[in-house]
């Protein structure tokens, strides 16, 4: 919005209103986003905290994880409300509505939260332990990601590589591979959101990883969207794509104010509210920018949490033996004897290396 009201609207040349040509800079914009949406954070935070713990909203902690998380019974769950909202205020104000990304980003932002809020509510305010049933959720994801694949496959990212794949660390021309993008699109959506649910088992072990994946395709949008910076890398040039820059920098901004209050000893835990909707925007900004593989590096860390169930479920249902003493797997490592915070820091730490790693592969071609 401030974008139209002081660079289209009032931006004129050798007046006093020449000031407001920085807003036409994407790194500007990115930059107040990050800090107006953790500034409206923090403030929002401790007033919805209060009244989640007046509604008792709390986390309903699983039988097998009693014995060393029967103290986080009573601490208040559905804080992903404390992303969404700055989030949503924040790219309000800093994005362009001009460039169809941004109501992308925005859609896909409200569907999975939606999608995460009713299941939130019916498990912990009506008190049905599945919440929403298993496969209304999944089908209501699918829906949600197949009306974006069909729309992205009929209305071409990029004309000329519209349902092209780019390959990690070659430079050649990317793979062609016609209506399979629909299914692509589908996969990574649902996979992504999925993966970061998992994820989401200690405190601040799953906001912290999404802060970093989102970094990293903050940089890679706003490269893809640079025609100089995306021939030079030679990666695929998306017009338009560093208005994602700003949106994860919005994403960014709100994901460091929950953290605030989400990291050891957590006062608050997002919820499917907040962890399907992330995953969500991580996958959605991957396929806008043309990059969807590049993905599996800059979410590396959800990656391992998803194949440790994927592994585990299989391995019992073939073989009726367990590879990890529990999954996902940081809930392994807690059944090791590593203490909640030293389990944090070292995937943070991995989810750091991914982040680096993801980005050299933008040169390495």
């Amino acid at each position: 919005m401030l974008y139209h009201i002081f660079y289209e609207w009032l931006y004129e040349p050798g007046t006093i209103f020449s000031v407001c040509r920085v807003f036409q800079y994407i790194t500007f914009r990115a930059a107040y986003a990050t800090i107006t949406a953790l500034i409206i954070s923090l403030i929002i935070a401790p007033w919805i905290i209060k009244i989640l713990r007046q509604k008792h909203i709390q986390q309903v902690i699983r039988k097998e994880y009693l014995h060393n998380h029967l103290h986080k019974a009573d601490t208040p769950t559905m804080g992903g409300i404390i992303i969404l909202i700055p989030l949503l205020i924040s790219s309000f104000l800093w994005s362009r509505f001009d460039i169809r990304f941004t109501w992308i980003m925005i859609g896909v932002t409200l569907g999975l939260g939606l999608i995460g809020f009713i299941d939130d509510y019916l498990k912990l305010v009506r008190q049905k332990h599945e919440g929403l049933v298993v496969k209304y959720k999944f089908s209501s994801q699918v829906l949600l990601a197949s009306v974006l694949a069909i729309y992205l496959y009929h209305n071409p990212i990029q004309l000329k590589y519209g349902t092209c794949l780019s390959i990690p660390f070659f430079k050649g021309m990317p793979v062609e591979i016609g209506v399979a993008y629909i299914l692509l699109v589908v996969l990574i959506i649902v996979g992504t959101s999925n993966a970061v649910n998992l994820t989401d088992g200690l405190d601040g072990l799953a906001i912290g990883a999404v802060i970093f994946a989102a970094i990293g395709l903050a940089g890679a949008s706003y490269f893809a969207g640079h025609f100089k910076f995306a021939n030079y890398l030679k990666i695929i040039y998306v017009s338009g794509t560093g208005e994602i820059t700003v949106y994860l920098g919005a994403l960014i901004g709100a994901s460091l104010g929950f953290l605030w209050y989400n990291a050891y000893p957590a006062d608050v835990f997002m919820g499917d509210t907040g962890s399907l909707s992330l995953g969500g925007i991580l996958g959605t900004a991957a396929i806008l920018i043309k990059n969807e593989l590049l993905l599996l590096i800059i979410g590396g860390l959800f990656v391992i949490e998803a194949l440790s169930v994927i592994l585990q479920v299989g391995s019992v249902k073939l073989f009726q033996r367990r590879i990890f003493k529990m999954a996902p797997i940081h809930h392994h490592f807690e059944r090791e004897g590593w203490s909640e915070p030293k389990i944090i820091v070292r995937f943070w730490i991995i989810a750091g290396i991914f982040t680096l790693l993801s980005l050299s592969t933008l040169k390495l071609r």
